[in-house]
């Protein structure tokens, strides 16, 4: 009887430790930056139910290290580029995302904001330009001023909708300093 037992267990081990083959990892896109070492790879990793998390891999394709950066696994990554303004000695990568859960329902969803996110080429450094609460909805590059224009609108009545009451902004950023320089 105690072999029976201990093959029941050996057994139970064993396929409880199977179920992990259905963990896939999926790469979305991969995207060489200009002039770096670098390519970012966009991935997630799913289970059959849920994707488990989502994040950008930045691989130096000299040497083989990589560094990550890790989005919430509800996220919804639209646009990785880099922007690149040699005269300006400016060299970033521009990701828009929605990574805020701003109605506090289950998860980010359509009606969440999207942000825009400037990190380095090495993905060392990240900084969220735009706030939670604001809700992008077209920006452009200036690359003879190394600015960012963003247009949107922040939702101050809290009703989760765009309507009258809501404050449109344009938002001018210094892609240098990634400051914001003007309001309008």
């Amino acid at each position: 009887m105690r072999h029976f037992l201990i093959i029941a267990f050996i057994f139970l081990t064993i396929s409880s430790f199977g179920q992990d083959k259905y963990n896939y990892v999926h790469f979305n896109k991969l995207t060489e930056l200009t002039g770096t070492e670098y390519v970012i790879a966009s991935m997630e990793n799913r289970s059959k139910i849920e994707t488990k998390n989502k994040y950008l891999l930045f691989i130096n394709t000299k040497n083989g290290q990589t560094t990550q950066i890790d989005f919430p696994k509800d996220a919804s990554i639209y646009k990785v580029e880099q922007i690149k303004i040699d005269s300006l000695e400016i060299n970033k990568v521009l990701v828009t995302a929605k990574i805020v859960n701003l109605d506090g329902s289950k998860s980010i969803d359509w009606s969440d904001p999207s942000q825009i996110i400037i990190l380095s080429t090495d993905g060392k450094e990240k900084k969220q330009l735009t706030e939670d609460k604001f809700f992008v909805r077209t920006w452009s590059i200036n690359n003879k001023t190394g600015t960012i224009i963003v247009t949107g609108h922040y939702d101050t009545n809290n009703n989760g909708k765009y309507d009258k009451k809501d404050k449109n902004e344009i938002l001018i950023y210094d892609l240098k300093t990634l400051e914001l320089k003007h309001k309008i």
